[in-house]
């Protein structure tokens, strides 16, 4: 669809090239009734360059070539209207580079609001520097986490203080889709200072694609999505949302071991094999259940969610199943994981996810 679309340009291109030829008398054109003069001929031309460097620009770098796009539909635009008669099929080419110039801007725009609120939670995030996991801070932590973190290497290693984590994902948007749709997504999670910012792109096909962002701040969570970055498609927020998303942060610990000791968390043992985490912030609160294997490995995160944000939305329990592990600055977490909600007819396994780096800060949060 991509090069369908650049050729589409560059053939929109070459008819523009027509009147230069025709302004400069090289070749009689008689597709063109009206006279066009040489200093016109030249503005025909100056369009015919434009709209071969958006091209080129697209092919590389569709998402940052905006600004191009739109320069190349007012010029091309005025020459059209200008010569109307013999032009004005010109104009339907120019409103689909217009739509496909209006979706990168509304994509410039969204990784603009992405960053705002990303740096925003990165600078309420308050660290303590030099502190260190070990032994004696572990002491009055259920037997299966206290393995877990000796197991994770995080014994003897600064707390975690930010993490970046970037990923690629298989989604499916309802349970009946047979279709995985490709994504990959990026996230950054604050951990004195609970929250996160996860922001996907999807892609549907050569045309559709969504971006996402999940937001938990200040005991607070927000969804929105986006078709082609300017569609609002859901926009959410509220009690039961605040209360997924704390419950979302406290499974995805699994990526940030030290987070176990978080003085808004509290744990409850429930066998040698699992344990029960609590966690309640800012007048948001939610709980979780944590399962080990016998080498000390999270191997599922069970937590009855909120699926959704309406009156009449009732909880439902939502797994993450562990598959595989990678060891990132020197701590083993997972890296291969599914989510799934167990609804009342059916289990509708809706993620696949694969984590492919995670940089970590220890001491004074920044913004990498």
């Amino acid at each position: 669809m991509k090069i369908l679309y650049i050729i589409l340009v560059m053939v929109h291109g070459l008819i523009h090239l027509l009147g230069f030829v025709k302004g400069f008398r090289f070749k009689e054109i008689k597709e063109l009734t009206i006279s066009v003069s040489k200093p016109m001929g030249l503005i025909w031309l100056s369009a015919v360059i434009l709209i071969w460097t958006y091209g080129i620009l697209y092919l590389f770098n569709p998402r940052h070539t905006w600004i191009v796009g739109i320069v190349v539909v007012a010029v091309s635009q005025t020459l059209i209207i200008i010569f109307w008669k013999d032009a004005r099929f010109g104009t339907i080419p120019n409103i689909l580079i217009l739509l496909v110039s209006m979706a990168s801007l509304g994509y410039h725009n969204y990784q603009k609001l992405v960053l705002k609120d990303t740096r925003l939670l990165v600078s309420k995030n308050v660290s303590i520097e030099n502190k260190i996991v070990n032994e004696s801070v572990i002491h009055h932590l259920p037997e299966p986490v206290k393995n877990w973190l000796r197991n994770s290497g995080a014994i003897g290693k600064p707390y975690i203080s930010v993490g970046k984590v970037t990923q690629t994902a298989q989604l499916r948007m309802k349970p009946e889709q047979e279709r995985w749709m490709s994504a990959t997504a990026i996230q950054h999670t604050t951990i004195d200072s609970p929250g996160f910012i996860w922001t996907v792109d999807v892609k549907m096909n050569g045309l559709i694609n969504f971006q996402g962002r999940d937001k938990f701040e200040s005991g607070k969570g927000e969804m929105l999505i986006k078709m082609n970055s300017l569609i609002n498609i859901v926009h959410e927020k509220g009690e039961k949302l605040d209360e997924a998303s704390l419950q979302r942060f406290l499974g995805e610990m699994v990526w940030f071991p030290s987070l176990a000791l978080s003085p808004y968390i509290n744990w409850e043992p429930i066998n040698d094999t699992a344990a029960k985490a609590t966690m309640a912030y800012k007048g948001t609160k939610g709980s979780g259940t944590f399962y080990f294997n016998s080498n000390g490995d999270v191997i599922k995160f069970s937590a009855m969610r909120f699926k959704g944000n309406r009156t009449e939305d009732v909880r439902h329990e939502w797994i993450m199943n562990i598959t595989d592990y990678k060891t990132f600055d020197g701590i083993k977490v997972p890296a291969r994981m599914t989510s799934t909600w167990k609804l009342d007819k059916t289990d509708w396994t809706w993620l696949k996810l694969e984590i492919s780096e995670i940089k970590y800060q220890f001491g004074p949060a920044r913004l990498d």
